[in-house]
């Protein structure tokens, strides 16, 4: 039902004859602000006049909704200036609430974002063809989930920011070396290190230090006393993958470690140089198969890390 222009003109004089009203109990009660005894009293009542007059008005246009008049609403405003009260206190902000006709209408046009939201799960379960991912729980946590391979130190330098840190570019046998910071300064003279044949750990996520992203870990055996690099058996080259006998090598790079899962953590305990100075992995050596095991120069009983 369409509105006659009396109509609206009917309803915007009932709202200026509201504004003013509200307009002038506004003025009325600014010059009371600093008012005590009496004139409190009448601030209170004026307050309770303004709230009765609010719902009158929200009455007004529920009636004439039901009669089939057009309403005809300002914005919704979601602030108000504050009015004071009787006891000194904040008071609440109030809120404007939407008319029946506006309820209608939000009603009819859902927001923008949901539509937003749901599309994206529509395209997202479309694309993941609806496969979920296997349990965490079913993760079995050994030394086949290491990524060990050889690698070859092409150059080395300080760490420009970090006193006990070396930044190494390594050969890992792909098409550009990966950087590897190690704090090794204090352990290993740099004279040592270049040109040297290591072992890195590959899949470990990378992790910025000292404003440097390190792409990988160096392996060493490890004691309070003393570091030494793992070596490689002869014949080795950059690129060949270590095994640890046991635990079958997968045919694709183990996947990259999840920080939270702490799996390395989990492993390095039972990372140990044997009597023989042999790495291994609950006593089960790791090896480059057809080249030989993995070893540490002088170092035996100590832990890898």
């Amino acid at each position: 039902m369409a509105a006659t222009p009396e109509v609206i003109q009917q309803l915007e004089q009932r709202a200026v004859l509201a504004d003013q009203m509200i307009n002038k109990l506004k003025n009325q009660l600014s010059g009371l602000k600093q008012a005590s005894g009496p004139e409190r009293v009448l601030a209170a009542e004026n307050v309770k006049l303004l709230a009765e007059v609010e719902n009158l008005k929200r009455q007004l246009n529920i009636l004439e909704a039901r009669n089939g008049l057009i309403q005809v609403s300002a914005p919704i405003t979601t602030s108000a200036t504050p009015l004071p009260t009787t006891d000194g206190t904040e008071p609440d902000v109030a809120v404007s609430e939407p008319t029946p006709s506006q309820q209608t209408e939000n009603k009819q046009k859902p927001a923008e974002g949901d539509q937003k939201d749901k599309k994206a799960k529509k395209e997202k379960k479309e694309k993941g063809g609806g496969k979920k991912a296997p349990p965490a729980a079913n993760l079995v946590i050994d030394a086949s989930l290491l990524d060990f391979r050889i690698g070859k130190i092409q150059a080395v330098k300080r760490h420009p920011d970090a006193d006990t840190l070396y930044v190494e570019e390594i050969d890992c046998g792909e098409d550009n070396p990966r950087t590897v910071v190690s704090g090794l300064v204090k352990n290993i003279p740099i004279e040592e290190m270049q040109d040297k044949m290591v072992v890195l750990c590959c899949n470990l996520k990378p992790a910025k230090m000292r404003g440097i992203l390190s792409q990988a870990m160096v392996m060493c055996a490890s004691s309070p006393e003393k570091v030494e690099l793992l070596e490689p058996p002869s014949g080795a080259v950059p690129g060949d993958r270590v095994s640890c006998e046991g635990y079958p090598l997968s045919e694709d790079f183990p996947a990259q470690m999840n920080p939270k899962k702490k799996i390395f953590e989990q492993i390095q305990p039972d990372l140990l140089t044997s009597t023989e100075r042999v790495a291994t992995y609950k006593g089960a050596p790791f090896k480059v198969e057809g080249k030989g095991v993995i070893t540490a120069p002088t170092m035996a009983n100590s832990g890898i890390k």
